[in-house]
C-alpha cells in the first residue's frame, strides 16, 4: 500500500502541476527564497521563442538557447548567448521600475534566476508558492516548466517534490507586464505598472497527506455556531480525522473527512469576544491532522446589513475610512510589514476605522496587520474602469483572482467587504459580468458584504444613484469628483444625492489634488488651500446623502502615475493623497481628522 501511495504521489507531482491554493502559509513549514536574484532583461522574448518563434518550452527536447535552462557552456567552441550568473542582480520581492533606473517605464519580460539547495524529508512533499508576480508568470524549476500564472496581485503554488535537488537547484521565472485590452485590469490605469516578483517566493514542506485549506468563521445565521470546512489535499485511506481547538474558548472539536477531502462543521461556541476596530480580538486556532497541526489567530465577528444601515456585531457602525494604493516610501511596490505599519498608523492617525485598499488585493502582510490592527479592510480585484465584458477568458480570469483573494483572506475578521469592481462604464454586458462575481463570492463566502465602486450622475443640483448593478450589491458605493472633475464648490451645499436603494451607501472616492508645501488662494488648483477647500465643501454635501454609512477619501498618500505629468507639481505622481509621498501632511488631511473625530462621538 505504501508503494502504491508512493507512486501515486510521484505521477502527481512530477510535471510541477499547479495544486490547489494553499492558505496561510506564514504558519507552515516554510524556507524564504527572497533576497537577491540574477536578472536579465528580454524585450524579444530571445528566451523564449527561437528565430522562427517556435515556443522553446513546447519542444520535446528545449534548446540550450532556452533561458530556463540555465544553461552554461561546455567548452570553449559552443556558443551560448546568456549567462545568469554573470548578469546583473535584484532584490525579490521588488519591482524591476523602481529598482533599476534604466527600467523604470520598462514593460515587458524581465528573466529571474535564484540558485539554491534543499534536502527535502523523505517521504514529504515541497511547493513553491509566490505570493504576486505583475503580470504574467511562466515559471520552470530545473528546466521542466510548472505553469503560467496570470494576474497582478494574487498568489499561487506548483508542487515540485519530484524535481527539486539536494544541491544545485534552479528557479526560473519569465515575468511579462506588457499591458493587453483584454487582461484583468486592462492596458488603461491610473497607476504605476510595477512589474516583478513583488511579493515573497517561499518553499513549502508538507507530508503527502496536509490540510490545503481552511475556513473558520462565525455562521452567517446563527452567531453562537462557528462553521466552515477544512480540506485535505490527498486524503488516504485511514486518515479521515482531523480537529480543532480554540483553548480559550473551550472548544475541542473532532470530525471525519469525507471521500472528497472535505470536512463541513458547524460547532456551538459561547462567551466568544468579538472582533472589533475597538476590541481586535483574534484568538489561537490549531487545527489537526493526522498529528500535523497548523496554527491561526482568527478573530469572530459578525457584518451585516438591515437596510440602509451596517451592523458589526449587531450594532451599526460608520465607515471612516481611506483609500490606499500598494506603494512604499521609496516609490516603488509595497510588500513587507513595516511597509503596511506606515500605511496603517498613518490610517489610524486620521481617525479611520476602516481602510479600501484599492484597485486589487494588497500583500498578505497589510491584511493581517489590519487584523491585529482593528481596521476593517475593503478588498477589491482589479475590474478597473472597462474590461473586455463579453470575454470569457477575461471573466475566468477576473473569477481565479477573487476566488484567489477570499481562499487567501477568508480567515481574517478585518475584511468586511469584497469588492467585484471599479468605476466600469454601464452595459448588458458588463451587468452581467459583475451578477456572476457576485454569486460566485457568495457561493465561496457568504459571510461578508458586497460592493462595487460605482458611477453616478450629476444633474440640476441632483447626483442620481440609479446604477441596475446596485440591485445585486448590499453596499450602494460611488466615487464623485465634485470640484476637480466637474461642479462648483460653491454650490456644494445646494446639491441633493437620490437613490432608489434602501441599502447603505459609502462615498467610495472623492478628492483633488495639491502639490505639498504649494499655497496659494483657495480657488487655485494644486494648492493645499484648494484641496483643503474641497474637503470641506464636499463633506458639507456628503452629510446630506442619503443612507450614507461611511466613505474613504482618495487617498491616503501621492502614488507614482504615468499619466500625471504636469512639471513641477505632479511629475508623474498623482498628488490627491492628504499626505505627501515623502510624508508629510497637507492642509485637507486635517479637516478629514476633525470630521472623523465628531463622526466618532456619533457612533
Amino acid at each position: 500500500m505504501k508503494k502504491l501511495l508512493l507512486c501515486l504521489l510521484i505521477i502527481f507531482s512530477v510535471f510541477g502541476q499547479a495544486q490547489g491554493l494553499i492558505s496561510n502559509v506564514p504558519n507552515r513549514n516554510t524556507t524564504s527564497l527572497n533576497g537577491v536574484w540574477n536578472y536579465i532583461v528580454d524585450p524579444y522574448e530571445t528566451g523564449y521563442y527561437s528565430f522562427h518563434h517556435d515556443v522553446y518550452d513546447k519542444q520535446a527536447k528545449p534548446n540550450n538557447a532556452a533561458y530556463f535552462n540555465n544553461y552554461h557552456a561546455v567548452n570553449k567552441q559552443e556558443l551560448v548567448e546568456y549567462d545568469f550568473d554573470k548578469s546583473p542582480k535584484i532584490n525579490i520581492p521588488g519591482d524591476w521600475n523602481s529598482q533599476v533606473p534604466e527600467l523604470k517605464y520598462y514593460e515587458g519580460n524581465v528573466w529571474f534566476k535564484k540558485s539554491f539547495d534543499y534536502n527535502l524529508t523523505a517521504k514529504k512533499r515541497l511547493f513553491v508558492y509566490i505570493g504576486a508576480i505583475n503580470y504574467k508568470a511562466d515559471v520552470y524549476l530545473n528546466g521542466k516548466k510548472l505553469g503560467t500564472h496570470e494576474g497582478g496581485f494574487t498568489p499561487f503554488n506548483y508542487e515540485v517534490t519530484s524535481i527539486v535537488k539536494p544541491k544545485d537547484n534552479y528557479l526560473v521565472i519569465k515575468v511579462d507586464n506588457t499591458r493587453h485590452k483584454e487582461d484583468v485590469p486592462t492596458i488603461n490605469t491610473d497607476w504605476w505598472n510595477y512589474g516583478g516578483i513583488t511579493r515573497d517566493v517561499t518553499l513549502i514542506e508538507e507530508e503527502a497527506s496536509f490540510v490545503e485549506d481552511y475556513m473558520i468563521q462565525l455562521n452567517k445565521k446563527d452567531k453562537n455556531k462557528i462553521a466552515g470546512f477544512i480540506k485535505i489535499n490527498n486524503l488516504t485511506a485511514g486518515q479521515n480525522q482531523a480537529s480543532i481547538s480554540i483553548p480559550e474558548l473551550k472548544l475541542n472539536y473532532k470530525g471525519k473527512v469525507s471521500a472528497d477531502g472535505v470536512l463541513n462543521f458547524e460547532i456551538p461556541v459561547k462567551n466568544v469576544s468579538y472582533w472589533s476596530p475597538e476590541n481586535p480580538k483574534l484568538y489561537d486556532v490549531t487545527i489537526d491532522f493526522n498529528g500535523q497541526k497548523l496554527k491561526d489567530n482568527i478573530g469572530f465577528r459578525t457584518i451585516e446589513t438591515q437596510e440602509d444601515k451596517i451592523l458589526l456585531n449587531g450594532k451599526q457602525i460608520f465607515l471612516r475610512g481611506i483609500s490606499i494604493h500598494e506603494e512604499n516610501a521609496k516609490g516603488g511596490r509595497a510588500n513587507s510589514e513595516e511597509d503596511a505599519l506606515r500605511l496603517l498608523n498613518w490610517a489610524k492617525e486620521l481617525g479611520c476605522n476602516y481602510v479600501r485598499l484599492a484597485h486589487y488585493p494588497h500583500n498578505e502582510n497589510i491584511i493581517r496587520t489590519a487584523d491585529k490592527m482593528g481596521l476593517m479592510v475593503w478588498e477589491e480585484i482589479p475590474v478597473y474602469w472597462t474590461v473586455e465584458f463579453t470575454r470569457k477568458e477575461t471573466y475566468d480570469n477576473a473569477q481565479n483572482q477573487l476566488t484567489s483573494a477570499i481562499t487567501r483572506d477568508k480567515n481574517r475578521a478585518c475584511i468586511i467587504i469584497w469588492s467585484m469592481a471599479n468605476e466600469t462604464p454601464i452595459s448588458d454586458a458588463r451587468n452581467e459580468f459583475i451578477k456572476n462575481l457576485v454569486s460566485h463570492t457568495k457561493s465561496l463566502d457568504n459571510t461578508r458584504l458586497i460592493s462595487a465602486a460605482l458611477l453616478t450622475q450629476t444633474d440640476s443640483g441632483f447626483g442620481t444613484i440609479n446604477d441596475a448593478i446596485g440591485e445585486y450589491l448590499d453596499i450602494i458605493s460611488f466615487n464623485q469628483y465634485l470640484g476637480w472633475y466637474g461642479g462648483k464648490l460653491e454650490d456644494a451645499e445646494k446639491i441633493f444625492w437620490k437613490t432608489k436603494y434602501n441599502k447603505p451607501v459609502i462615498v467610495s472616492e472623492f478628492g483633488g489634488d495639491a502639490k505639498q508645501g504649494f499655497h496659494g488662494e483657495k480657488n487655485e488648483r494644486w494648492t493645499e488651500e484648494y484641496q483643503e477647500y474641497l474637503y470641506i465643501q464636499n463633506l458639507k454635501m456628503i452629510e446630506k446623502i442619503p443612507h450614507l454609512s461611511g466613505l474613504s477619501p482618495w487617498i491616503l498618500v501621492d502614488f507614482r502615475s504615468p499619466r500625471r505629468l504636469l512639471p513641477g507639481i505632479q511629475d508623474e505622481y498623482n498628488r490627491k493623497g492628504l499626505i505627501s509621498n515623502d510624508g508629510n501632511k497637507k492642509k485637507a488631511f486635517y479637516i478629514m481628522q476633525d470630521w472623523y473625530a465628531q463622526k466618532k462621538k456619533e457612533y
